[in-house]
């Protein structure tokens, strides 16, 4: 966030190397979420707000007063972003919104909403990506009803579908222009992406030290279970893809900060610190044996928090399209 509002005015670098920490410490995808929605989410106000939007919002983020969420996931429409249908309708106050959106984390504590809605039908407007419209408004309760959805980890941090019933949106928290949302929304994915596979990454090398610290004082047939080659090797495995991972989500944070074209590479750094992170944390398991399944070693929890990466904010295949696409030069295949 800039300086002049409250924040430190680093780049996502720092706030990589930030998020990595928290999920290193062992807090993994829990704490990492805990705060990752109001390191990026609020960057397109940066970008495209007015400068009284700027003075209004983003001190009360950066100081902690205000805590948001992050609402642009529908039931129907999945990943496929332009097919969403929560509708804002112009008024004489503004916009009236009603909808249903899925997946948005802490809406539980949060204050406001980041907000993607369809101000033009579909079939109205020229291209898919048109008609669509961003709003950072205060979360109304009585007019958004939250529902908690139960899942099988990061329980820290709470998952929600929510009901909109005629929300009232005032003009002055509309970001940007009417119908840009969607090429608004665009310049936080990269970032978001980027911090993602950081925090695998941090998770990944969470359970590589506890694994390597079990292997190294668990004695079965009075020996360290560390002495053999079977446990070792797939642990030093661990460590060199970690190491890779985390070269690649570095360079895509580098090239973000110095206003080079990062889309590959923020994408290839979400795809491989989620795979990495995933298969050190199965390994831990492994490591562990019987005790592995046991919440007591964690490593079963990390596991189960390295599907996290894998599944948001995009799938691993669309990563792989992406790529295919737009580095290799392959035909579009959806």
């Amino acid at each position: 966030m800039p300086q002049h509002y409250g924040g430190s005015g680093l780049g996502i670098t720092e706030a990589a190397i930030m998020m990595q920490t928290i999920a290193r410490s062992g807090a993994c995808m829990s704490g990492a979420s805990a705060v990752h929605m109001n390191i990026f989410g609020p960057n397109s106000i940066v970008v495209y707000g007015n400068e009284e939007q700027k003075k209004r919002m983003l001190p009360p983020l950066i100081s902690g007063d205000h805590r948001a969420c992050f609402a642009v996931t529908e039931p129907d429409a999945g990943l496929n972003t332009t097919a969403i249908t929560t509708k804002a309708v112009r008024c004489a106050d503004g916009y009236r919104v009603s909808g249903s959106k899925v997946w948005t984390s802490t809406a539980q504590s949060a204050t406001h909403i980041m907000l993607l809605t369809r101000t033009t039908p579909l079939a109205e407007s020229d291209r898919p990506s048109d008609g669509l419209t961003l709003f950072y408004t205060p979360l109304d309760r009585t007019r958004v009803e939250i529902r908690e959805i139960h899942k099988m980890g990061r329980h820290a941090v709470d998952s929600n579908q929510l009901f909109i019933d005629d929300l009232m949106i005032p003009e002055a928290d509309r970001i940007g222009e009417e119908g840009k949302g969607f090429h608004y929304l665009l310049h936080s994915l990269n970032p978001e992406r980027i911090l993602i596979g950081s925090e695998a990454v941090g998770v990944g090398y969470a359970a590589l030290e506890r694994a390597t610290q079990y292997a190294r004082e668990r004695v079965v047939f009075d020996r360290p279970i560390g002495q053999n080659q079977g446990i070792q090797h797939p642990l030093a495995e661990g460590w060199a893809r970690l190491l890779a991972a985390n070269l690649t989500v570095f360079d895509a944070a580098r090239r973000y900060d110095q206003g080079e074209s990062a889309g590959a590479y923020a994408n290839a750094a979400k795809y491989l610190g989620a795979e990495t992170a995933y298969a050190v944390c199965g390994q831990a398991v492994l490591t562990h044996g019987g005790y592995g399944y046991a919440r007591e070693y964690q490593v079963e929890r990390y596991l189960r928090e390295s599907l996290i990466p894998r599944l948001a904010p995009v799938s691993q295949q669309l990563v792989l399209c992406y790529i295919a696409e737009k580095v290799l030069g392959l035909p579009k295949s959806y």
